[in-house]
């Protein structure tokens, strides 16, 4: 019986992807539910009907586990990773923390899948879903025409932050409407993020923030390649999800009705393009949904090889608890 450990199982994404291991058909004695310093009695859901302990972190063997999947903040996973790491347990880590080993394949699964095969450690790390979100879609326009260039303009929910900027958003909305001052609810954006958007996601290193470094640097790691990348990143006043513009310059003439085909034929991503007044995908649309949604697919006219589109997923679900499973489950064959 296949044992998997998912440490961060209280977070938002811990919860996502307890929810597709139930609906994948692991009997909840498979899963370790992990959490530093629980207190005894802590319980955690399970699909509909089953609730899991969480047991502690700080006690748990990973010797026990034969996959632990980091659902955690960055600084859990510099504590207790190495600790894992020094097991047979095989390793998906959604955190961060080991996107600078170059040793460690980053995987967006369904698109660098052979990575997996030859790889000298036993971990595999999770891009930032965003990344997920928009290379999963041009998996086969990057195999059939080379992407030189991607300009991506992306619009995240409050859910990219944390479950207290979330709180913060509703918290400030809530404030709005009552006519009261909530300059006491500005402690996670700044700002207010209520009907508002603010251009800064991640603290600023020189004239980008380090969420946009992180996009470029992820892009290349899970292409493979030297392919440019201006990323422009914003949060929105929305709890869950993320809206993308994106525009792809190609090597080879492109031809966007022959690009519409390729990403309707790739897995776990849906085409809906309708040039009419609501013929398009959005945020609120996709809440709880598996897969990306692509619509707005045009020619970029401004370019010598280009095309545009949008795209929108829930950032929680589609973007970072499925492609974790996925990728758990090619190293667990």
């Amino acid at each position: 019986m296949v044992k998997i450990a998912v440490v961060g199982a209280s977070s938002n994404l811990g919860r996502e992807i307890l929810s597709f291991l139930s609906e994948g058909g692991f009997e909840a004695s498979e899963i370790i539910a992990l959490e530093p310093k629980s207190p005894m009695g802590t319980m955690v859901s399970y699909g509909e009907d089953d609730e899991l302990d969480v047991l502690n972190l700080d006690e748990f063997d990973f010797s026990k586990a034969d996959v632990s999947l980091f659902a955690c903040t960055l600084e859990m996973a510099k504590k207790y990773l190495m600790k894992a790491h020094r097991t047979k347990t095989k390793i998906v880590d959604c955190s961060g923390a080991t996107d600078c080993e170059t040793d460690v394949p980053m995987i967006v699964a369904g698109l660098n899948d052979s990575l997996l095969e030859n790889k000298q450690t036993n971990i595999a790390a999770i891009p930032n879903p965003i990344v997920t979100q928009l290379l999963k879609p041009l998996a086969k326009v990057s195999e059939k025409y080379g992407i030189e260039r991607i300009v991506l303009s992306a619009y995240l929910s409050a859910s990219f932050h944390s479950r207290e900027a979330m709180d913060e958003l509703f918290a400030q909305t809530r404030k709005i409407y009552m006519n009261t001052p909530f300059s006491d609810n500005e402690e996670i954006f700044k700002k207010q993020i209520a009907f508002n958007v603010l251009p800064q996601v991640g603290e600023f290193i020189g004239e980008e923030t380090s969420t946009e470094w992180q996009i470029n640097a992820e892009v290349k790691k899970v292409l493979g390649s030297n392919v440019k990348v201006h990323a422009n990143l914003a949060y929105v006043p929305v709890f869950i999800g993320a809206g993308l513009f994106v525009n792809v310059e190609t090597s080879k003439d492109v031809d966007v009705n022959d690009v519409r085909t390729a990403i309707g034929q790739t897995e776990g991503v849906v085409v809906f393009d309708k040039p009419l007044d609501g013929g398009y995908v959005s945020l609120n649309d996709v809440q709880s949904e598996t897969d990306i949604y692509v619509s707005r697919l045009r020619q970029d006219v401004s370019t010598q090889n280009g095309f545009s589109f949008w795209c929108v997923a829930d950032n929680l679900r589609a973007s970072s608890a499925k492609n974790a499973y996925d990728v758990m489950k090619l190293m667990l064959k």
